[in-house]
């Protein structure tokens, strides 16, 4: 399948029009903005003159296009202020002036000192959302601490829960908690917009680290202190066993999820331990949640005896939702992933290729092709200028060094096509 290379926030886009001023940086902000550009949006990545740290982590075909970047930063026009500078703050607040959402990750005392506080933009510019994503909430015992995903997963819980698992605490080899976070950013923002479309009215709003990820997790953690008046203990035990993992079989590993009181009495037959499936253990959800381990690890052996296609097989005929496990290395070749044109190949002005997954949610009337990640200032003019700032203005910036352009680059290579 073809993607062209169209502007960003196409006209057919759910948020179309929706302009989004995007100060963060790392993985929290711009997975949020993200996706807010994957709908859409006009998203301007505001970037220092150094750049968002993700553009030099990970391997790189051009400089300042770091594997990390690319994950983040699709669909986004970037342009480059130098904000200690005076020239620069004005020009930005220019742009607010024409903004629907400012959203930023600095610290609320840095933001007031340059000028950006929410009350003053709030007050100036009544429709604006105004999105501060920290590490914690404002008001708090730990406002105003770095926070970065290690601190968070230790924070909240989740080294723990690995700890609770497997004797050590350990982070989970991904960014969760930035990445979690990311989308808890995006549905606050689109509900504000939403809220402003009813009311008139933009709004303040904070997206806290902490706070979202201890909610996060004890959706099922927080578990018997729900119950007030008789507290049971905390952590959900069919996730904190040691025996919830892929289970082995004779020749790799299977994802096997028996759930309901059917599932474990057909998998019991089929199996051939029929004895197990009259088993007042297993017999409800109650009974196995209370017996747990003893339930993985009964079935842990049962499916060592045979080879996954095996119980690929057995659980497709009594309808058993079961998996193969996927390497990293076998996602590309997955052939769901393919079916549904998962993975995109894109073009550089460059003329470099890159691949990257596509936006996983598909809006019937919303269509909003991927756009390459811009250069750092790649859009720095053209922003301006659509400001209403006048080319004198603009060079003066350029000049002073408060704003940077990136240098126009030419593919060498016309005519590539973009087969996802």
């Amino acid at each position: 399948m073809m993607t062209s290379i169209l502007p960003p926030n196409p006209a057919n886009g759910a948020l179309a029009g929706i302009r989004v001023l995007d100060l963060t940086s790392v993985v929290f902000g711009p997975y949020a903005s993200q996706i807010l550009a994957d709908y859409g949006a006009d998203v301007i990545k505001i970037e220092a003159p150094a750049g968002d740290s993700t553009r030099r982590t990970g391997p790189e075909q051009e400089a300042g296009l770091a594997a990390m970047f690319l994950g983040l930063n699709r669909n986004k026009r970037s342009l480059v202020l130098d904000l200690k500078q005076p020239a620069a703050r004005e020009a930005l607040l220019t742009l607010v002036g024409q903004a629907d959402v400012l959203m930023h990750s600095m610290r609320p005392a840095k933001m007031e000192a340059l000028g950006l506080g929410p009350q003053p933009l709030c007050a100036r510019h009544p429709r604006l959302v105004y999105a501060g994503l920290y590490g914690f909430g404002e008001g708090g015992a730990y406002a105003g601490r770095p926070a970065y995903d290690d601190i968070i997963q230790g924070l909240s819980g989740f080294a723990d829960l690995m700890d609770r698992q497997g004797g050590v605490p350990r982070y989970l080899p991904t960014v969760a908690a930035d990445k979690t976070c990311g989308l808890i950013a995006a549905h606050a923002i689109l509900a504000a917009l939403l809220q402003r479309e009813r009311t008139g009215l933009g709004q303040q709003l904070e997206v806290p680290m902490f706070e979202s990820m201890a909610s996060f997790l004890l959706i099922e953690h927080y578990y018997g202190r729900h119950l007030a008046e008789q507290p049971a203990p905390i952590g959900y035990p069919r996730a904190t066993t040691p025996w919830r993992k892929p289970y082995q079989t004779a020749d790799g590993h299977l994802c096997l999820m028996p759930y309901t009181d059917a599932h474990w009495h057909d998998f019991f037959i089929a199996s051939g331990h029929p004895e197990l499936a009259g088993d007042a253990r297993f017999q409800d959800i109650a009974a196995r949640t209370r017996h747990i381990e003893t339930l993985y690890e009964l079935t842990g052996r049962i499916v060592r005896q045979h080879d996954t296609a095996h119980w690929l097989a057995l659980c497709e005929r009594v309808q058993i939702p079961a998996a193969p496990v996927n390497r990293l290395e076998d996602l590309e070749q997955d052939p769901h992933l393919q079916s549904v044109d998962f993975f995109q190949t894109l073009e550089s002005p460059a003329g470099h290729r890159y691949r990257s997954p596509r936006n996983p949610v598909r809006l019937q009337r919303s269509e909003v092709a991927a756009v390459m990640p811009p250069a750092l200032g790649q859009h720095t003019r053209e922003v301006l200028l659509q400001a209403g700032l006048d080319e004198a203005a603009v060079a003066q910036l350029l000049d002073s060094g408060a704003a940077r352009q990136a240098a126009p680059t030419f593919s060498t290579a016309p005519g590539i096509s973009h087969d996802r």
